[in-house]
Protein backbone atom coordinates (compact mmCIF):
# COMPACT_ATOMS: atom_id res chain seq x y z
CA UNK A 1 0.00 0.00 0.00
CA UNK A 2 3.23 2.20 -0.51
CA UNK A 3 1.66 4.39 -3.05
CA UNK A 4 -2.07 5.03 -1.28
CA UNK A 5 -3.90 7.98 -2.35
CA UNK A 6 -3.45 11.19 -0.27
CA UNK A 7 -6.45 11.99 1.37
CA UNK A 8 -5.88 14.15 4.34
CA UNK A 9 -2.62 16.40 4.97
CA UNK A 10 -1.75 18.33 7.92
CA UNK A 11 0.05 21.50 7.27
CA UNK A 12 1.39 23.52 9.97
CA UNK A 13 4.81 25.80 8.62
CA UNK A 14 6.72 28.91 10.30
CA UNK A 15 7.83 29.69 6.64
CA UNK A 16 4.72 30.11 4.44
CA UNK A 17 6.77 30.76 1.49
CA UNK A 18 4.49 28.69 -1.64
CA UNK A 19 2.16 26.82 1.45
CA UNK A 20 -0.89 29.02 -0.03
CA UNK A 21 -0.30 27.68 -3.89
CA UNK A 22 0.34 23.82 -2.12
CA UNK A 23 -2.78 24.07 -0.18
CA UNK A 24 -4.82 25.69 -3.16
CA UNK A 25 -3.16 22.17 -5.14
CA UNK A 26 -4.14 19.99 -2.19
CA UNK A 27 -7.52 21.48 -1.88
CA UNK A 28 -8.09 21.41 -5.81
CA UNK A 29 -7.77 17.32 -5.86
CA UNK A 30 -9.63 16.75 -2.63
CA UNK A 31 -7.16 16.27 -0.02
CA UNK A 32 -8.82 17.82 3.36
CA UNK A 33 -6.35 19.89 4.91
CA UNK A 34 -5.41 20.10 8.82
CA UNK A 35 -4.07 23.27 9.97
CA UNK A 36 -2.78 25.19 12.99
CA UNK A 37 -2.39 28.69 14.03
CA UNK A 38 -0.63 31.32 11.53
CA UNK A 39 -1.24 28.32 8.64
CA UNK A 40 -4.25 28.11 9.32
CA UNK A 41 -4.86 31.79 9.25
CA UNK A 42 -2.98 32.34 6.34
CA UNK A 43 -4.95 29.46 3.87
CA UNK A 44 -8.17 30.80 5.30
CA UNK A 45 -7.38 34.34 4.47
CA UNK A 46 -6.53 32.70 0.62
CA UNK A 47 -10.16 31.39 0.79
CA UNK A 48 -9.18 27.33 1.10
CA UNK A 49 -11.30 25.07 3.12
CA UNK A 50 -9.03 24.33 6.12
CA UNK A 51 -10.32 22.02 9.45
CA UNK A 52 -8.35 22.95 12.94
CA UNK A 53 -6.38 20.85 14.38
CA UNK A 54 -8.24 21.37 17.25
CA UNK A 55 -11.72 20.54 16.05
CA UNK A 56 -10.04 17.31 14.63
CA UNK A 57 -8.10 16.02 17.96
CA UNK A 58 -11.15 17.58 20.06
CA UNK A 59 -8.52 19.87 22.10
CA UNK A 60 -7.60 22.99 22.28
CA UNK A 61 -4.25 24.90 21.58
CA UNK A 62 -2.76 25.73 25.35
CA UNK A 63 0.38 27.25 26.74
CA UNK A 64 0.66 29.48 24.17
CA UNK A 65 1.06 27.76 21.65
CA UNK A 66 3.60 25.21 23.58
CA UNK A 67 0.67 22.16 23.14
CA UNK A 68 -1.54 21.68 20.17
CA UNK A 69 -0.83 18.84 17.87
CA UNK A 70 0.91 16.75 21.17
CA UNK A 71 -2.23 14.62 20.40
CA UNK A 72 -2.67 10.59 20.22
CA UNK A 73 -5.34 11.61 17.19
CA UNK A 74 -2.46 13.24 15.15
CA UNK A 75 0.74 11.15 16.07
CA UNK A 76 -1.52 7.54 15.51
CA UNK A 77 -2.66 9.01 12.52
CA UNK A 78 0.59 9.30 11.33
CA UNK A 79 1.87 5.99 12.65
CA UNK A 80 -0.32 3.75 12.27
CA UNK A 81 0.53 1.31 9.41
CA UNK A 82 -1.99 0.58 6.82
CA UNK A 83 -1.41 -2.86 6.02
CA UNK A 84 -1.45 -4.04 10.25
CA UNK A 85 -4.83 -5.40 10.73
CA UNK A 86 -4.14 -4.82 14.43
CA UNK A 87 -3.35 -0.82 13.62
CA UNK A 88 -6.18 -0.20 11.54
CA UNK A 89 -8.76 -2.11 13.96
CA UNK A 90 -7.31 0.05 16.67
CA UNK A 91 -7.82 3.28 14.51
CA UNK A 92 -11.21 2.25 14.10
CA UNK A 93 -12.08 2.04 17.68
CA UNK A 94 -10.56 5.28 18.74
CA UNK A 95 -12.14 7.40 16.08
CA UNK A 96 -8.42 8.04 14.80
CA UNK A 97 -8.81 9.79 10.81
CA UNK A 98 -5.43 8.78 9.22
CA UNK A 99 -3.03 11.75 8.13
CA UNK A 100 -1.37 10.96 4.53
CA UNK A 101 1.02 13.52 4.70
CA UNK A 102 2.65 16.27 6.26
CA UNK A 103 4.06 19.41 5.72
CA UNK A 104 5.92 20.89 8.43
CA UNK A 105 9.11 23.76 8.85
CA UNK A 106 10.03 24.58 12.33
CA UNK A 107 10.26 27.99 14.46
CA UNK A 108 12.82 29.72 13.00
CA UNK A 109 15.53 28.62 16.36
CA UNK A 110 18.80 29.14 14.28
CA UNK A 111 17.10 33.01 12.79
CA UNK A 112 16.75 33.82 15.67
CA UNK A 113 19.55 33.06 18.20
CA UNK A 114 21.58 35.01 15.47
CA UNK A 115 19.89 38.39 16.45
CA UNK A 116 21.91 41.32 18.41
CA UNK A 117 21.11 40.60 22.95
CA UNK A 118 18.99 37.75 22.35
CA UNK A 119 17.68 36.68 25.91
CA UNK A 120 17.76 32.81 26.58
CA UNK A 121 14.36 32.78 27.44
CA UNK A 122 13.02 34.37 24.40
CA UNK A 123 15.54 31.86 22.77
CA UNK A 124 13.91 28.44 24.27
CA UNK A 125 10.45 30.14 23.21
CA UNK A 126 12.05 29.10 19.74
CA UNK A 127 12.43 25.31 20.24
CA UNK A 128 9.90 23.42 17.98
CA UNK A 129 8.34 20.48 20.14
CA UNK A 130 5.31 19.28 18.36
CA UNK A 131 7.12 20.12 14.72
CA UNK A 132 9.97 17.68 15.00
CA UNK A 133 7.62 15.06 16.82
CA UNK A 134 5.51 15.25 13.80
CA UNK A 135 8.21 15.14 11.16
CA UNK A 136 9.76 12.14 12.66
CA UNK A 137 6.61 10.37 13.22
CA UNK A 138 5.64 10.93 9.79
CA UNK A 139 9.14 9.88 8.45
CA UNK A 140 9.71 7.08 10.17
CA UNK A 141 6.11 5.75 8.40
CA UNK A 142 7.22 7.09 5.28
CA UNK A 143 5.88 4.20 3.23
CA UNK A 144 2.62 5.47 4.35
CA UNK A 145 3.03 8.66 5.05
CA UNK A 146 4.27 12.03 2.37
CA UNK A 147 6.28 14.02 4.94
CA UNK A 148 8.11 17.36 3.47
CA UNK A 149 10.05 19.81 5.86
CA UNK A 150 11.46 21.98 2.80
CA UNK A 151 9.26 24.72 0.47
CA UNK A 152 11.61 24.07 -2.07
CA UNK A 153 10.45 20.66 -2.94
CA UNK A 154 6.51 21.71 -2.93
CA UNK A 155 6.49 21.83 -7.37
CA UNK A 156 8.22 18.35 -7.29
CA UNK A 157 5.16 17.11 -5.02
CA UNK A 158 2.51 18.81 -7.21
CA UNK A 159 4.06 17.62 -10.05
CA UNK A 160 4.03 13.36 -8.44
CA UNK A 161 0.68 14.02 -7.46
CA UNK A 162 -0.80 14.92 -10.90
CA UNK A 163 1.62 12.19 -12.62
CA UNK A 164 0.05 9.77 -9.87
CA UNK A 165 -3.47 10.95 -9.47
CA UNK A 166 -2.85 11.86 -6.17
CA UNK A 167 -0.08 9.24 -5.13
CA UNK A 168 3.56 10.10 -4.78
CA UNK A 169 6.12 7.41 -5.86
CA UNK A 170 8.17 5.16 -3.15
CA UNK A 171 11.26 7.47 -3.99
CA UNK A 172 10.21 10.61 -3.36
CA UNK A 173 8.69 9.42 -0.14
CA UNK A 174 11.90 8.05 1.03
CA UNK A 175 13.81 10.66 0.03
CA UNK A 176 11.66 13.09 2.05
CA UNK A 177 12.03 10.91 4.97
CA UNK A 178 15.65 10.96 4.70
CA UNK A 179 15.61 15.05 4.41
CA UNK A 180 13.63 15.07 7.69
CA UNK A 181 16.15 13.29 9.81
CA UNK A 182 18.33 15.25 8.37
CA UNK A 183 16.68 18.83 9.22
CA UNK A 184 16.17 17.55 12.63
CA UNK A 185 19.52 16.15 13.36
CA UNK A 186 20.87 19.47 12.50
CA UNK A 187 18.11 21.53 14.01
CA UNK A 188 18.91 19.75 17.64
CA UNK A 189 22.50 20.27 16.72
CA UNK A 190 22.05 23.77 16.62
CA UNK A 191 19.56 23.62 20.10
CA UNK A 192 22.58 21.86 21.66
CA UNK A 193 25.73 24.38 20.52
CA UNK A 194 23.74 27.64 21.76
CA UNK A 195 22.71 25.84 25.30
CA UNK A 196 26.40 24.90 25.73
CA UNK A 197 27.44 28.22 24.68
CA UNK A 198 25.00 30.38 27.33
CA UNK A 199 24.86 28.07 30.31
CA UNK A 200 22.55 27.62 32.79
Amino acid sequence: MANNKIQRALLSVSNKTGIVELASFLSGIGVEILSTGGTQRALDGAGISVRSVSDYTGFPEMMDGRVKTLHPKIHAGLLALRDNLEHMQQVDRHGIELIDMVVVNLYPFQETIRKPGIKLEHAIEQIDIGGPTMLRAAAKNYRDVVVVVNPVRYSQLIEELKAGKGCVSKKLKFELACEVFEHTASYDRAIADYLASVGP
